[in-house]
């Protein structure tokens, strides 16, 4: 088997989806309007990400969430300067690592307080 999609209740889907599609270059690849405003967001591979509001007092307090609790990673050719473009896009920095095999890792959180990873592996992981 192979994983489909990722899905995470937020609260503003529609403003979120949108962020994601003019940070990350994402796309819609499906919208379901009602009930649940869901967007299924995919990258250039077969990586999908599922975005709605259902119900909404089920929506985690993302932001209150230690990063190594949940975190959604890109992976990076040039974190910092990736980093740079998303924090003037209203992203918040968390941390900065460079590993010992040369990887650099940032954590970063959305402005709706997701945490995000932006990955510069030294090796890929796959």
């Amino acid at each position: 088997m192979k994983i489909e999609h990722f899905a995470i209740n937020v609260a503003d889907p529609v403003a979120m989806a949108a962020w994601y599609v003019e940070q990350f270059g994402l796309k819609i690849v499906h919208h379901i309007p009602e009930p649940a405003q869901t967007h299924f967001l995919a990258d250039a591979d077969t990586t999908v990400l599922e975005i709605y509001c259902n119900p909404p007092d089920q929506v985690p307090d993302y932001a209150a969430m230690d990063p190594l609790l949940l975190h959604l990673a890109f992976t990076s050719d040039d974190p910092s300067a990736d980093a740079r473009r998303l924090l003037a896009g209203g992203a918040s920095l968390v941390n900065e690592m460079h590993l010992p095999d040369g990887s650099h890792l940032m954590m970063l959180r959305d402005p709706w307080g997701l945490a995000l990873q932006l990955c510069k592996r030294s090796s890929p992981l796959v």
